[in-house]
């Protein structure tokens, strides 16, 4: 298995393919309602649902860097954290989830084609290396799964 094939496997793994550590980040929020989705565990905490859109815009970050895209190109207004409420509906919270899917399949499709060789280059504008900014990806949807599964319970 190359460097490229190791990280896709982690980012398969930590987003929607079977893994030995339990439920992935898309295994975390499947057969969510908008109103669960919504529910916020406290005052100026996060809701499942910002976490996703989250989730969503920092693989399109890391996207942006793996093929020299400018900024501002993300689908949303904004960046890192966008506010969402029950009231916005079932059907902008099917949104956000297949902006999500949409961001991780773009994204991987950038790790398939990023050369193997420049995995160990410090990627443009940043202090961090293409291989940590993909690794981080992966560890990213992992940290926000066990949120998600975590606000679940709260809000039973």
């Amino acid at each position: 298995m190359n460097e490229t094939d190791s990280l896709r496997h982690a980012l398969d793994r930590a987003y929607d393919r079977a893994s030995w550590h339990g439920p992935n980040l898309r295994g975390a929020i499947r057969g969510l309602s908008p109103k669960q989705a919504s529910w916020r565990p406290g005052k100026g905490r996060h809701s499942i649902w910002e976490l996703v859109v989250h989730c969503a815009y920092w693989k399109y970050a890391v996207r942006r860097k793996l093929t020299g895209e400018k900024r501002g190109s993300f689908q949303l207004k904004g960046s890192n954290w966008f506010r969402r409420e029950r009231s916005d509906g079932a059907a902008q919270w099917k949104r956000d989830v297949a902006l999500l899917d949409e961001m991780h399949r773009t994204m991987r499709a950038a790790v398939e084609r990023f050369p193997e060789r420049r995995w160990s280059a410090r990627a443009s504008g940043s202090r961090w290396t293409y291989r940590d900014l993909v690794a981080g990806a992966a560890a990213h949807d992992l940290y926000h799964a066990g949120q998600v599964r975590l606000v679940k319970v709260l809000g039973r």
